[in-house]
């Protein structure tokens, strides 16, 4: 009886370690797998690609380029910017366009009527004009109705898509200077490239 209970025993032993054997190291490759996944999955499926350069500027980078540091004031602009192009059912061209221009008119900056520094009564992101037909002080000073607004003009300009954003910029804007949106587009476009899918 000691003797086949012995035999059991091993041979329950002899299968464990077997069996630990060709287990072990599919378990522990299994717990690698396991502790080397991301903490939290759906983070990296959600997270979207950049949108493709070339799309954000057809036309290449345009001659000299300026550039400005952003404080949060002006980024939550950028990012409203964005989400009203979203809202219009624009895209990413669209939204590089706005930010171009609103560099432009404003540095990105809400803007106030600024007496005898501005332009009569222009206002807002988009140094847009109550007597002009934009909206009413209080709308134009919105980000997201002057984004919109702006867009509204682009989106009547034939062709915008394909013309140099300088062109698109100043067919909505009828600026007094007509070059100086081209300036914007490498800030803008990064701008766009970081914070559309964010």
């Amino acid at each position: 009886m000691n003797t086949m209970l012995r035999k059991t025993v091993l041979g329950v032993a002899g299968l464990a370690f077997a069996g630990g054997v060709v287990g072990g190291p599919v378990g522990t490759a299994l717990d690698s797998a396991a502790h080397a996944a991301p903490a939290n999955p759906v983070a990296a499926v959600v997270r979207a690609e950049k949108p493709d350069t070339g799309k954000l500027m057809p036309h290449g980078e345009p001659g000299s380029q300026s550039r400005i540091p952003l404080d949060g004031e002006q980024t939550a602009n950028v990012k409203a910017i964005i989400e009203a192009t979203k809202k219009a059912g624009m895209d990413e061209r669209a939204a590089v366009v706005a930010i171009a221009t609103s560099l432009q008119e404003s540095k990105l900056e809400n803007l106030g009527h600024l007496g005898d520094r501005n332009d009569h009564d222009s206002q807002g992101l988009f140094q847009q004009r109550p007597s002009s037909g934009w909206g009413t002080v209080e709308q134009i000073t919105d980000p997201e109705y002057s984004t919109t607004a702006f867009l509204k003009g682009l989106k009547q300009v034939d062709g915008w898509q394909d013309m140099p954003l300088t062109e698109a910029a100043q067919t909505v804007q009828v600026s007094a200077y007509p070059d100086h949106y081209a300036q914007w587009e490498k800030q803008a476009a990064d701008l766009v490239a970081e914070h559309w899918n964010s």
